[in-house]
C-alpha cells in the first residue's frame, strides 16, 4: 500500500533543494491566519489538508487560503481514523469534504486508512502521507522540541506536518518563523507538491 501514496516531494525544484510544507485540521479563524500572516512574510505556500466541519463553519477563511495561492487538501468531513470506520462511512466521509474543498490531494486523519480504503480513493485523488511530524498537536512536548525535532529531521524533498488546530498552536505558532528562518539559512526553498501524474 505504500507505493500508492505519497510519502515524499521531489528532492529539488529549480535546482534547489525543497520541502513542502502542510497544515492539517483548520481551518480555524485565528490560527489559520496568524499561520497564514507568518507564510506571507516569507512567500511560502503551503498545503492545508481542511476538516470539512471546519471549512463549513469557516468558509471566508478557506477562500482566503486560496486567494493567498495556497493548494486545500481533503481531511475528511469529521476527521475519522480510518482503522476504527467503515470503509462506507469512511468514503461518505471523504466525498461530504470534497462537495466543498475540491482537492486534488487527500490526507487521512491520524495517517491512519486500511488497504481497502485506499484503493477505494486511488482513482479519485492523491493521498500525501509526509517524511516530517512536526509533534506541534503533543501537549508533552515543548517548542523547542518541536523545532529540534524539525531541524534533526527535515531533508531534501521532506513533506512536513504541523496543524493549524488550538491543540497545536502553543507549538506552532512560536517555531513556524524561526523553522522558516532555518530553511532559509540551509538552502531549502519551499513548493507546493507538483501535480500528481
Amino acid at each position: 500500500m505504500a507505493s500508492q501514496m505519497t510519502w515524499h516531494g521531489p528532492s529539488f525544484m529549480e535546482g534547489m533543494p525543497a520541502v513542502y510544507l502542510t497544515f492539517d485540521d483548520g481551518p480555524h479563524p485565528v490560527i489559520t491566519r496568524q499561520t497564514m500572516d507568518i507564510l506571507a512574510s516569507f512567500d511560502v505556500p503551503a498545503t492545508f489538508f481542511c476538516v470539512g466541519e471546519n471549512v463549513d463553519r469557516y468558509p471566508d477563511v478557506m477562500e482566503e487560503l486560496r486567494a493567498a495561492g495556497h493548494e486545500i487538501g481533503n481531511h475528511t468531513q469529521s476527521h475519522e481514523s480510518g482503522w476504527n470506520t467503515s470503509n462506507f462511512t469512511y468514503l461518505k466521509s471523504y466525498l461530504a469534504c470534497q462537495r466543498t474543498t475540491k482537492a486534488l490531494r487527500f490526507r487521512p486523519p491520524y495517517g491512519r486508512i486500511t488497504r481497502s480504503q485506499a484503493d477505494a480513493l486511488m482513482d479519485k485523488t492523491n493521498i500525501v502521507m509526509w517524511d516530517v511530524l512536526s509533534a506541534d498537536f503533543d501537549v508533552k512536548k515543548t517548542p523547542e522540541d518541536c523545532f529540534d525535532h524539525l531541524m534533526v529531521n527535515t531533508r531534501p524533498g521532506a513533506i512536513v506536518v504541523f496543524h493549524d488546530s488550538e491543540r497545536a498552536a502553543p507549538r506552532l505558532l512560536p517555531i513556524l518563523r524561526p523553522y522558516l528562518e532555518w530553511l532559509h539559512s540551509e538552502g531549502y526553498r519551499c513548493h507546493l507538491l507538483p501535480s500528481a501524474g
